[in-house]
């Protein structure tokens, strides 16, 4: 079986990429037929009742006023209600049959429950349910000080993602609804400073392949893969998505640049409709795919060289209290006990059960 095994593996991996060299203008000509089939004769949303989580800005906000435009039953989930009054309206003005606005957090599944039930008890069903609440971070992983914020990261990007998806599953399937999760290239692109996001999408992009199988044809699922949206990644900057509205102050008042917000949501939205398992943005991260796999090493260097450290390194301090900070030395700062004056912790307590999440600056006041 050994000696299998390795003829197999030095013959394999060539000849699958000759045989795909061969049938890739037939697949790009099926797949285009299929794409434009379904762009004439797909999914028509109006009076169709979507539930977008992480609807409060970014991605979230976007999607709403995409699908308002189809006429669809909109209800939008985020942890403050406030913050969606104003996405509601604009979503009424721009051809929303009706808005439900709800508070909630999606890392707790009563919290799942009760937004699922309230929308069918309103509308006595659920046609799509998008995932967008999202938490990304841009720290390398012996910088941060308070693991407090691990199990954070992973809640609000995996969890968070799994409980409204299996409370709302069952309504799904009465009319063969569809399953809209926001994903990320981080789930297989290694990235430094990246390790707990990309592990966590990592997670969730599988969690969703395995979910499309266990289904059957009877709920859709569709992945959406995004580059590097808004955001300044070689300034150490966080990933502007505001899904569980959980970003640090400073992070939300920088004018990030990046592909758009607005065609990614666009694309999210028109492939959704169409049935399309994958909307990607932009594509040509795919190519990195066929590195990873078969040249390993190449990928490896180029990445090295890419993000390769000049100068101080920017770091955020997660957990710290401290803003972003010039580190004058490349070494890294251990976990460990400090006999100083106890830093700002990471979950701040307020008057409601809803907590927020990042240091903020000595020198700046909570929101």
């Amino acid at each position: 079986m050994d000696l299998v095994n390795s003829v197999l593996n030095f013959v394999v991996p060539p000849a699958s990429l000759v045989m795909l060299a061969f049938a890739w203008p037939a697949l790009t000509f099926i797949n285009t037929c299929e794409w434009l089939y379904n762009s004439f004769f797909g999914e028509d949303m109006e009076d169709k009742v979507v539930i977008i989580t992480g609807a409060s800005s970014g991605i979230g906000e976007q999607i709403a006023y995409e699908y308002a435009k189809r006429k669809a039953h909109l209800v939008l989930v985020a942890r403050r209600e406030n913050r969606l009054w104003g996405i509601s309206e604009n979503a009424r003005g721009l051809g929303a049959k009706s808005v439900l606005t709800t508070a909630a957090d999606v890392v707790k599944e009563a919290d799942c429950r009760r937004f699922i039930t309230e929308t069918v008890n309103l509308y006595g069903r659920v046609d799509h349910l998008v995932n967008t609440a999202s938490l990304g971070h841009t720290f390398y992983l012996e910088e941060a000080t308070d693991t407090n914020v691990f199990p954070i990261l992973m809640d609000i990007n995996f969890w968070g993602n799994v409980y409204p998806t299996y409370v709302a599953l069952p309504y799904l399937r009465q009319n063969k609804g569809r399953v809209i999760v926001n994903a990320s290239v981080e789930s297989w692109l290694p990235l430094p400073r990246m390790s707990l996001y990309s592990a966590a999408k990592a997670a969730l992009v599988n969690f969703y392949e395995t979910l499309r199988f266990e289904v059957n044809g009877d709920v859709g699922v569709t992945i959406a893969t995004h580059g590097w949206i808004g955001t300044e990644m070689t300034g150490g900057r966080f990933m502007l998505e505001e899904g569980a509205e959980m970003q640090w102050k400073e992070e939300r008042e920088v004018h990030a640049s990046g592909s758009s917000v607005e065609d990614f949501a666009k694309l999210i939205v028109s492939g959704a409709c169409r049935g399309d398992p994958y909307v990607k943005y932009p594509s040509w991260h795919d190519i990195f795919l066929l590195y990873r796999v078969f040249t390993p090493n190449v990928l490896q260097w180029t990445f090295r060289m890419l993000l390769a450290d000049q100068g101080a390194r920017r770091t955020s301090f997660i957990g710290t209290g401290r803003p972003l900070a010039e580190s004058t030395s490349p070494r890294r700062q251990p976990l460990a006990e400090s006999t100083s004056p106890r830093r700002q912790p990471l979950l701040e307590p307020t008057s409601s059960p809803r907590r927020r999440v990042g240091p903020v600056p000595v020198q700046q006041q909570i929101e």
